[in-house]
Formats: C-alpha cells, structure tokens, sequence
C-alpha cells in the first residue's frame, strides 16, 4: 500500500512515517503545500494523510479541493490542530474522508488507515460498519442488530464505532482512553468497565452471539469468535 503523508512539522512526520513502515506500507512524504499537491495529483495512491495548515500558500483543504475536483476518489485523512466541531465539520465537507485531532496515539491513525481502506476497497460499502448483524450507518448514526434499532449515547457510540472499526483485534485500555476519552493518560478509573458493561446490555444482552468480548487483563475485542485458550492463556 502506497501511502503520501503531507505534514511540515518535522517530529510528526517522521512519527506517521516510521510507524506506517513499520506497519508494512510504502511512504512518501512530503513538507509544504505546492510538493504536497504536486505529489498527491500526479501520482496515485492508497490514502493521503495530510496537516491542514501547511506552508506555501496551498493548505491541505486545497490539496483536498484540487483532488476532488480533478475526479481522484483517494482517500484522505487531514490530521490538525484545529480541533473545533467547526472546524472538523469543515474539513469533512471539503471533501476529506476522516479528521484526526492532534495530538492524537498512531495506534489510532493505524486504525483509521485500516477501516479507510476496507471501505474503500473494491465492493466495500462505505457508509456502514458491519460486524456479524450488528451494523453502523456512518451517516445517520443508526445502529442495528437483526430486526432491531439501537439507541445509543454519544460516548457508547464511539466506543462502538471504535469497537466495530478494529473487528477481531485486542483494543487495550490505553487505546480505548486515547481515541474514546481522549485521555493520554490513565486516571485510573472505571469508566471503561462502566460503558462496556452498557454497551453489552444494547447490544449483547438479547442476542445469542455475544460479540463484545473482554480478555482479562489485555482489553476487549469485538468479533463473533470469542477468545479461545491461547489468549486466555496469556492474560
């Protein structure tokens, strides 16, 4: 996988850099606006990760615009400082598939890369999550199992989505606390336990496939394959 990642601050590039190589993928990167657009029109790629604000009078949403308008369907993630509801409603608009606040955990990014891909992917549908029967509209925020719709409060929803978008992978608290509470560090508290154990009753309670599953000690994971005996092993 080809990824072009845009970002001027030389400490975050090499960050995103050096964890997406590790992770298996090709990087190229580039540090102002007009290399940015340059690269991200001319040739192709798998997913564009890119700063809003960059220097040389061309700023990500250009880049995002020019490629829109020259018919790229490329996924983007614009990862910013600019973390207002405005401000990430305006960087989805324009035209970006996902918006990551800075400063934000590269297990995070990862995960958004992973779930872009497999929604973009030929034959993907990419406005839902789906996991067994359980599903997740993207854009109406409807969440159903089976025949039945879901209410959910905001917190458990993105504690779903982020459940939903890492199937059948050990997510650890540490995780859950970044990406869901924004928390970069562990306060030691309960809340975690408190809003899984929630959202199993939506979502698990009535069902007779279980798909929230804790690994004790290790974390959660979300599949229909509960853990089997090496991993229990290993808690």
């Amino acid at each position: 996988m080809r990824c072009l990642v845009i970002e001027d601050e030389a400490e975050t590039s090499n960050y995103i850099c050096k964890g997406l190589r590790e992770a298996g993928y090709t990087v190229t990167a580039a540090v102002n606006g007009p290399d940015g657009l340059d690269y991200a029109t001319i040739e192709d790629w798998d997913i564009i990760i890119l700063d809003r604000m960059l220097p040389g009078r061309i700023d990500g949403l250009s880049i995002v615009d020019k490629l829109r308008a020259l018919g790229k369907q490329t996924p983007v993630i614009i990862v910013s400082a600019l973390t207002t509801i405005d401000a990430r409603v305006t960087g989805l608009r324009g035209g970006a598939d996902d918006y990551l606040s800075k400063p934000f955990a590269f297990s995070e990014l990862l995960a958004r890369v992973e779930a872009l891909l497999r929604r973009t992917a030929p034959g993907a549908d990419s406005t839902q999550l789906q996991v067994a029967d359980l599903r997740l509209d993207l854009r109406t925020l409807r969440v159903t199992r089976g025949n039945k719709v879901i209410t959910l409060q905001p917190r458990e929803y993105r504690l779903l989505e982020y459940l939903m978008r890492n199937e059948n992978q050990v997510v650890t608290r540490t995780m859950l606390l970044e990406s869901v509470w924004d928390y970069h560090f562990d306060p030691q508290t309960n809340v975690i336990d408190v809003q899984i154990s929630r959202l199993r009753a939506k979502v698990d309670k009535d069902f007779p496939v279980q798909l929230i599953h804790t690994l004790r000690g290790v974390g959660y994971r979300m599949g229909v394959t509960p853990p089997d005996e090496a991993e229990l092993d290993g808690v």
